[in-house]
């Protein structure tokens, strides 16, 4: 995403073949989808900080990206992992995350057209996504981490919508 952040700060494309897909086409197309996506759910300014900002404030920004691109991700981290750390609960299990995906399927009935397999696969990214952003410690543990925000990283998407702090585990005050 840091590679795509600085081309449109730039100007340039993507050779998202060879950048991306290590010369695989197929691979290269679905990364590039995937983050163009992502990076259209973001402000100027965030695409800013995506590309020019240090190691942290970057995984953040990215994961800002996701969860504005994915909302059952970001659903997830609000009404599961925020809830629970808010009650200094920092821990979640597999049960927690079917309970949130069953009370979804109620409002989505489509969900309960996927496959078991399929099921498995999202949860097994979505716990990735909260690994490397910094949200868990690891995807064994599930031990939920509390989160600094920089200064500029609260600013920037303050001035989108502060409603977004919420998936940094932040509390309303």
């Amino acid at each position: 995403m840091i590679l795509y952040a600085n081309a449109r700060l730039d100007g340039r494309e993507i050779d998202f073949v060879n950048e991306l897909g290590k010369g695989k086409a197929a691979t290269g197309k679905r990364f590039n989808r995937e983050f163009l996506k992502r990076l259209d759910n973001l402000t100027d300014s965030q695409v800013a900080l995506l590309a020019t900002g240090d190691l942290v404030s970057q995984k953040q920004i990215a994961f800002l990206a996701v969860c504005k691109t994915y909302g059952f991700l970001r659903d997830f981290v609000i009404e599961v992992l925020r809830e629970k750390i808010l009650l200094f609960d920092y821990e979640f299990n597999d049960g927690e995350y079917i309970s949130f995906y069953r009370r979804k399927i109620d409002l989505h009935p489509e969900m309960e057209e996927l496959t078991e397999i399929t099921q498995k696969k999202i949860r097994q990214v979505s716990y990735k996504i909260l690994e490397q952003a910094g949200i868990i410690e690891d995807v064994k543990s599930k031990v939920i981490q509390a989160q600094l925000l920089d200064k500029t990283v609260s600013k920037t998407i303050v001035s989108d919508d502060p409603n977004w702090l919420k998936i940094f585990l932040l509390s309303d005050l």
